[in-house]
C-alpha cells in the first residue's frame, strides 16, 4: 500500500535532540541499531522500481525497539498516559505495559494516569491525575475497558500543553484512534514551536483495524474472536426456524475488517456486507434481497453479517457527528431487518429474522491471549521510542516488526479493504452463493 502523497522523505520521525545518555537497560538487551529500517514494499519488483524512481531511496519505516543511547534522563523524567475515544479490548494491557516498562526497566520515578482522555489535561474540568505504579496496575489486564476512563471531543491545545509543563511531564503516551492521534500531533507541533523537550507518542487503538501503514492494531483480533461464537449462535437460530435469517451487526465505521475476518473465521456466514463494497436492495448485480430469498427457498436458512458503515447510501436522513467529528451512521442492522421483513411480505415467503448486535459487549471485554501479548509489545516499544527522544509519532506494526510512523502519515486517510485483493476475494468465495 503506497499513496500518492508518500515519498521516502516523509518516513523519518521527529527527534527532540541527540541521545547523550546511556540506557539503563541490561547489556544483554537486543538493541536496535539507530539506522535499522523496515521496508514498506515487500515485493522485490516494486522495491526495485521505487529505488530507481527515487534516486536510490526506498520507502522504509524506522524500526522500533530499545537503543543503547537515549535522549531523556530517566531519573529526572515524569511520564503521563491517557486513553481517548471509544473503548477497545486491551487498553488496560497497554497502560500496564507502559507503566512497568517505564518504572521497572528505565527507572522513571513518576508515571501519571490522565483521567477521561484529553479532558483530563484541561484544569477547568477539575479531573485529578492518578499516580500509577506496579501495584496500581498489577491486575488491570484482567479487566475490560480502561482504568483511566475515556472521553471524546477536542480540548484547547495550548491549555493542555501548559498543564504538561506545569506537571513537569516530558513524556506523554496517547492511546487512541485517528482523532486521538491528530490531537497528539497538534500537541507535538505546539511543543516544538515552544522548544519544549516533550516526547508525545501515540499508541494506535482502533478495534476496526483501520489506521494506515499498520498491518494490525490491538483489540481487532479480540473483536474477531468474540464475533465468532455470535455467528455460531446466529447460525443455530437460523437453522432452528423455517427460512430463518441470522442477522449480525458488527463494528466497522469505514472499514469492514471485523466482518470480513469473522466471515472467514466462522464460515457459517452466507452474506458479508462492508462499507468498501456497495450493494443494492432489490436491483442490480449486487442486489441483496433477491439473492437472500433465493437462498431461503433452496436452503431455508441464512446468516448475514453487516459492518456498521455498510449500505449507508441506502438510508435517507441527515448524518450527525460525534464530539470527535466522526460521522454517526444510521443503524444498518435495524434498517436491513426492516427491509427483509418488508420483502418477505412482498414475496409471500415468510422469513424469521434473528437479530444480533454484540457491539458493546465486544468493546468492553479483556484482550485475548495473543492480543494481550501484542498490547504489551506495543507498550514496550512506545516507551523505547519516547526514551530515545522521538515525538509526533505512533508505534506501528509492519512485516512482523514494530515500527515508528509519523502521526501525519498514519492519519492521512483510513485503511480500507481492497475489494480486488486477496482478503475480499477469499470472503466472496465463501459467501454470497445462494446454494452453498
Amino acid at each position: 500500500m503506497k499513496d500518492d502523497f508518500i515519498t521516502p522523505d516523509v518516513f523519518p520521525v521527529k527527534k527532540l535532540g541527540p541521545c547523550n545518555f546511556e540506557t539503563p537497560l541490561d547489556s544483554d538487551t537486543c538493541f536496535v541499531p539507530p539506522d535499522a529500517e523496515i521496508l514498506l514494499d515487500r515485493e522485490f519488483t516494486r522495491l526495485r522500481a521505487d529505488y530507481q524512481m527515487n534516486g536510490g531511496k526506498v520507502y522504509a519505516f524506522e524500526k522500533a525497539g530499545p537503543r543503547k543511547r537515549i535522549f531523556h534522563d530517566p531519573a529526572w523524567s515524569k511520564a503521563a498516559i491517557l486513553t481517548a475515544g471509544g473503548l477497545c479490548p486491551g487498553l488496560n494491557n497497554v497502560i500496564k505495559g507502559i507503566t512497568l516498562t517505564l518504572m521497572k526497566h528505565y527507572g522513571v520515578p513518576v508515571v501519571y494516569g490522565i483521567p477521561y482522555g484529553y479532558a483530563g489535561l484541561n484544569p477547568k474540568l477539575g479531573h485529578r491525575p492518578i499516580v500509577l505504579d506496579p501495584n496500581v496496575v498489577d491486575d488491570i489486564h484482567e479487566q475490560g475497558g480502561t482504568i483511566l476512563a475515556s472521553s471524546r471531543g477536542s480540548q484547547d491545545t495550548t491549555l493542555m500543553l501548559e498543564t504538561l509543563v506545569r506537571m513537569d511531564i516530558n513524556m506523554l503516551f496517547c492511546i487512541g484512534g485517528d482523532g486521538t492521534l491528530r490531537a497528539a500531533h497538534d500537541l507535538a507541533v505546539e511543543a516544538r514551536k515552544r522548544e519544549l523537550n516533550i516526547s508525545i507518542i501515540g499508541i494506535p487503538k482502533t478495534i476496526d483495524n483501520d489506521i494506515c501503514y499498520m498491518d494490525r492494531t490491538f483489540g481487532f483480533e479480540t473483536a474477531v474472536y468474540s464475533t465468532v461464537p455470535v455467528i455460531t449462535v446466529a447460525h443455530n437460530e437460523a437453522k432452528g426456524a423455517l427460512n430463518g435469517v441470522g442477522l449480525i451487526h458488527v463494528m466497522g465505521r469505514d472499514s469492514g475488517f471485523i466482518a470480513a475476518y469473522a466471515s472467514l473465521a466462522n464460515t457459517h456466514v452466507n452474506y458479508c456486507l462492508i462499507p468498501e463494497e456497495k450493494f443494492s436492495l432489490e436491483e442490480g448485480e449486487n442486489a441483496f434481497l433477491p439473492s437472500l430469498f433465493k437462498r431461503l427457498q433452496a436452503r431455508h436458512h441464512a446468516v448475514v453479517i453487516v459492518a456498521e458503515g455498510a449500505g449507508q447510501d441506502l438510508i435517507d436522513g441527515e448524518r450527525e457527528t460525534d464530539k470527535s467529528g466522526n460521522i454517526l451512521h444510521h443503524n444498518i442492522g435495524m434498517f436491513l431487518k426492516d427491509k427483509i421483513r418488508e420483502y418477505s411480505k412482498k414475496t409471500g415467503i415468510e422469513a424469521q429474522i434473528k437479530y444480533f448486535d454484540p457491539t458493546y459487549s465486544i468493546r468492553g471485554v479483556p484482550a485475548n491471549g495473543t492480543d494481550a501479548v501484542f498490547c504489551f509489545l506495543l507498550a514496550q516499544n512506545a516507551v523505547h521510542a519516547a526514551m530515545m527522544g522521538c515525538t509526533d509519532m505512533v508505534v506501528g506494526h509492519w512485516s512482523d516488526s514494530f515500527t515508528h510512523v509519523p502521526i501525519e502519515m498514519s492519519t492521512k486517510e483510513r485503511k480500507k479493504i481492497d475489494t480486488n485483493g486477496l482478503l475480499w476475494r477469499s470472503v466472496r468465495m465463501s459467501t454470497w452463493p445462494e446454494y452453498r
